[in-house]
């Protein structure tokens, strides 16, 4: 963390108001915490472990308050999770060139951003219960292996693709999504600590900001915000971090 550009304090400010708005619509961040750590000069080993450190944590207390809200369902998020978890292992274990990875977060984030944008631009698909299921499976190791690789849980992906192929309601994708998050974030932190080594102690401001900012988000997208707003709000935040991680791109290509 010595190589940060900006006060850790700061840093930490900004990871709780990015994970308040993500919270709110069952997400821990991670997409976020990876851009802002990788445009701030965080290490290439370091920003992975954090995010999904952090990611852990915040879905941890979202899971807990969206499933006391009983807006989860085992039989929704089941089959994404039987794919996702050794796919997620397997992003985790591999090491990417620097250029790769921050490409591949990039992708990542404006995937997110459109799919946040026109979460409704297409009807829900008119699929039978048998292809819902092995669709859900293909979708769950593909999302599992992009969110080991990237350092991210991999529900702002699942949350859209839930209500877009008509499986759920927006509240239940966004349980499902902050409990698909903390398992894929728990598996590809597990990959990561037997190949890596480092000290997190100096990201503890940034974890006690990030849970608590996750927390006051989780109780309130629980209960009374608007999804479709907080989604709004979402994709602002990744459009920042997709312009300033892009011009972080650009400088090292050129």
């Amino acid at each position: 963390m010595e190589s940060l550009t900006i006060d850790i304090l700061l840093l930490a400010v900004i990871f709780a108001i990015v994970a308040f708005f993500y919270a709110s619509v069952g997400l821990g961040g991670g997409s976020s915490y990876t851009a802002l750590l990788a445009i701030f000069g965080a290490s290439t080993v370091a920003i992975p472990m954090i995010s999904l450190t952090l990611n852990v944590l915040v879905t941890t207390v979202g899971s807990i308050i969206f499933l006391s809200k009983r807006h989860g369902r085992l039989r929704l998020i089941g089959p994404f999770i039987i794919t996702s978890i050794p796919m997620a292992y397997v992003g985790g274990i591999l090491h990417l060139p620097k250029m790769i990875f921050y490409l591949v977060l990039l992708i990542s984030l404006i995937f997110a951003a459109v799919r946040i944008y026109f979460p409704t631009n297409s009807k829900p698909f008119s699929l039978s219960d048998q292809e819902k299921f092995f669709l859900a499976l293909g979708c769950g190791a593909v999302l599992g292996l992009v969110a080991g690789i990237a350092g991210i849980g991999g529900g702002v992906y699942l949350v859209p693709l839930i209500i877009i192929l008509g499986l759920g309601t927006a509240k239940e994708a966004a349980a499902c999504g902050s409990f698909f998050i903390w398992v894929n974030s728990v598996a590809g932190l597990a990959a990561r600590l037997q190949h890596n080594s480092i000290d997190l102690t100096p990201a503890i401001p940034l974890v006690i900001a990030a849970v608590a900012g996750g927390m006051a988000g989780s109780i309130m997208g629980a209960g009374r915000f608007e999804l479709h707003t907080m989604q709004r709000i979402l994709g602002s935040v990744l459009i920042v971090a997709i312009i300033f991680l892009g011009r972080k791109i650009s400088l090292m290509a050129f």
